[in-house]
């Protein structure tokens, strides 16, 4: 993250950052973008939970914990995480209190415009990129050097601006 404030990202107008569970990046976030807020990506902590329980258990957690993300507002969405709490806790005690530790950076998004709710929540957007590198390269199997690692990194995300630079984000434009 510094390096990206050392090229030019001031931040002066950034709002959020998304990340999945990274703990040096939520303290990078606080340290180099103070005014930024941090949302902490659900399909990282839903798979967190699900990776924690019995498989007997994963249909009805999940329910659960959905009922967190998908409430009307942040005041509903604690109310399903006091639910959550109350059912799971005798079972799984830590997962719970990791979910309540991390619930504040889980329900950041509820404090910008619900059209762009479903869109803050996760960093899947990201994700796309980082499954499109993994199929670019995989055949590849071996690189000669870094410069041949570069290259094709360069001219994939070449890529992803050239579609990107005229695309209009219609969901946030109308939401802003």
């Amino acid at each position: 993250m510094w390096n990206l404030h050392q090229r030019g990202l001031a931040g002066s107008h950034l709002q959020l950052v998304l990340s999945d569970g990274c703990a040096g990046l939520a303290a990078a976030i606080e340290t180099i973008y103070p005014r930024a807020r941090h949302q902490r990506c659900w399909v990282h902590k839903m798979r967190n939970l699900r990776d924690g329980v019995w498989r007997r258990d994963q249909v009805q957690v999940k329910r659960d914990a959905q009922r967190i993300y998908l409430a009307r507002n942040a005041a509903q969405a604690r109310r399903a995480f006091r639910r959550f709490r109350f059912h799971w806790q005798a079972q799984y005690s830590g997962l719970v209190r990791r979910l309540e530790r991390d619930l504040p950076e889980l329900l950041t998004f509820f404090d910008f415009p619900q059209p762009l709710w479903r869109k803050l929540r996760t960093t899947n957007a990201i994700e796309r990129c980082f499954v499109e590198v993994r199929r670019r390269t995989r055949p590849m199997v071996l690189f000669t050097n870094i410069q041949s690692v570069e290259r094709i990194l360069y001219a994939i995300f070449y890529r992803f601006n050239q579609q990107w630079q005229n695309h209009t984000l219609r969901l946030f434009t109308q939401a802003a």
